[in-house]
């Protein structure tokens, strides 16, 4: 298949989906040359300049082009992969932290962590929101300005949190903060999808999941080096307003696949099975019983089994790092056995791995165990989305939109399910809770499976062709 490729004249090469053409030309989803290709273009001119009609100018201009090169050494289909890869990193580092720091923000603030931990629903309902929002978005909006200007507005957001002190006004930002990133999320997860072949699609999909679990490691790792030097609780979010600033900067300066032309024809085309939505159900437990655990494990490991708190929030770092880990793996596994038994495999390994973190109480042995859970669950959303688009001959946008929309519904409510559940039991019941709902999504995909073996079946029987 054809790849999605750029080179110095600006021209883009096309990208297929099994027999599907998405993109031919060298222009922007609204139909303009890329701001990136009239770089190319004025630097090829001031390079190709009598030398001697440059004067006072050569230096000048012999570093820019030196920073043009540099800023052009990456591919178009290199520079757009990175902006998903980030995208998931931004969504990442917003959801990492929260068990961290809600303590210190409730000491900060002067109310119940409880309370904190529920209002942080603003961010994972505004998530959800951006799901939603995103089912639509894209047959209407170019990727390009979009994700320029979802970027922008994580980056004002963040950067305001430093800057005042009313938690009133902190609410409201976390939730357009949220929206913003769960646009932006199906954003990155089409991009990807859009712009490699199905034979690499999956392991795409998984390596966007590996920049998920490395910002997990690192805005932990950071969180908790910050809020122990007694650095303003926000210190964090700071680091992921860098982040989606380079995000911005990347996304304005490259050319996206277009969305807005083909989208609606394709996604009336092909009824969905019943094995998609499954798969949507089970993305929803999945969210739902990975933060229920993240969330609550490091204040069930201070208050419960006396760890310190740097060591209770490392419990966090050491499942991303875990996950991280697996997905190294996963990337060239799954091009071996496929994403069918992966599907089963990361989601029993998930499950079993969960128990023993609200059975064992020695803290040193639980960073252990965390560290084998993150492994043991191998980055199953993406592995899932993966699985799920093979059931449709083309990935639309709304597939991908509808599918991380009900992980998004899970993660939204988690803050609220898991408050009201410690808050009526005790915060050892609500790790209980999490390995139910994995349990619960193995049945759901066990069963998936078996519809999708039945469907593939009848298309290819003799009786059928």
């Amino acid at each position: 298949m054809p790849a999605f490729n750029g080179n110095d004249d600006g021209v883009l090469g096309s990208v297929e989906a099994g027999q599907h053409v998405v993109y031919t030309d060298a222009r922007n989803g609204d139909g303009e040359i890329s701001t990136i290709d009239r770089i190319h273009r004025w630097f090829r001119q001031r390079e190709n300049a009598d030398q001697h009609t440059r004067g006072w100018d050569i230096g000048s201009g012999g570093i820019a082009a030196c920073l043009g090169r540099l800023w052009t050494t990456l591919s178009n289909q290199q520079r757009i992969t990175l902006v998903s890869f980030l995208a998931y990193f931004v969504m990442s580092g917003m959801l990492a932290p929260i068990g961290i720091i809600s303590g210190p923000m409730a000491e900060y603030f002067g109310l119940p962590i409880t309370e904190i931990t529920a209002h942080f629903s603003w961010l994972t309902f505004g998530i959800l929101a951006g799901s939603v929002i995103a089912l639509l978005v894209f047959d209407w909006v170019p990727l390009r300005k979009l994700m320029s200007g979802l970027y922008g507005l994580i980056l004002l957001c963040l950067v305001s949190f430093y800057l005042h002190d009313d938690v009133a006004l902190i609410w409201p930002a976390l939730g357009l903060v949220g929206i913003c990133c769960g646009i932006g999320l199906a954003g990155a997860a089409l991009t990807i999808s859009r712009i490699y072949t199905t034979d690499r699609r999956a392991s795409m999909l998984v390596i966007t999941d590996s920049s998920f679990s490395v910002a997990g490691i690192v805005c932990s790792w950071v969180a908790v080096l910050l809020i122990a030097r007694g650095v303003h609780w926000s210190g964090a979010y700071q680091f992921v307003a860098l982040i989606a600033g380079i995000v911005l900067l990347l996304a304005a300066f490259s050319t996206f696949p277009n969305t807005t032309a083909d989208t609606k024809k394709a996604s009336t085309r092909e009824p969905w099975p019943v094995s998609v939505w499954l798969c949507v159900a089970a993305l929803f437990l999945y969210t739902l019983g990975q933060y229920s655990m993240l969330w609550w494990l490091p204040n069930y490991a201070e208050t419960q089994l006396g760890a310190p708190r740097d060591q209770a929030g490392q419990l966090v770092s050491q499942f991303w790092t875990g996950m991280f880990v697996a997905q190294i793996f996963v990337a060239w596994w799954v091009l071996k056995v496929g994403v069918r038994r992966l599907v089963l495999v990361a989601a029993i390994g998930s499950s079993v791995s969960s128990v023993p973190l609200w059975i064992y109480g020695d803290i040193d042995g639980l960073i252990l165990l965390t560290t084998i859970w993150g492994f043991a669950n191998m980055g199953l959303l993406k592995i899932v989305l993966s699985f799920a688009t093979q059931m449709l001959r083309v990935p639309t946008a709304r597939l991908i939109s509808t599918l991380l929309l009900g992980g998004s519904i899970g993660t939204a409510v988690s803050p609220w399910v898991t408050s009201k559940i410690v808050a009526a039991t005790d915060n050892h019941f609500v790790l209980q809770f999490s390995t139910g709902c994995y349990i619960l999504l193995t049945i759901l995909l066990i069963a998936a499976i078996r519809i999708n073996n039945g469907k593939v079946a009848r298309e290819f029987s003799p009786q059928q062709g």
